[in-house]
């Protein structure tokens, strides 16, 4: 994997957090969550990869998403990630600190691919 893919990604996941970052303190959790999620998929989509989502988030609460086997990226080379674009959204939406906005990767077939549950 390319150096720079490391730092595309960086980009990507700092694309969420700032995005939600806009809505810190706002008392809206769902605004903050949709933009993140549409910062980080916008992020992907200028990206020269074959991104296929294979641990997204939101279908337990039906939050706006990128969901498991959502494909991203404009086409190139075929890497997994595993997404939360905002991890702590009642934490933003009150204007507390520890949110995070997550995105590791990997090459194809490689993530374990799994549903949205939490684990011990």
């Amino acid at each position: 994997m390319r150096s720079t893919r490391i730092v595309e990604m960086l980009e990507v996941t700092e694309a969420a957090a700032l995005a939600a970052g806009r809505w810190m303190g706002k008392g809206d959790k769902h605004a903050a969550d949709r933009a993140a999620v549409e910062a980080m998929r916008a992020s992907f989509n200028g990206l020269d990869i074959s991104g296929r989502i294979v641990i997204g988030e939101g279908e337990r609460d039906e939050a706006p998403m990128l969901f498991i086997g959502e494909e991203v990226g404009s086409g190139g080379e075929r890497i997994d990630i595993a997404v939360d674009p905002l991890e702590g959204t009642n934490l933003t939406a009150n204007g507390q600190p520890n949110s995070l906005a997550v995105c590791p990767f990997a090459p194809d077939v490689t993530l374990l691919h799994a549903p949205d549950t939490y684990l011990n």
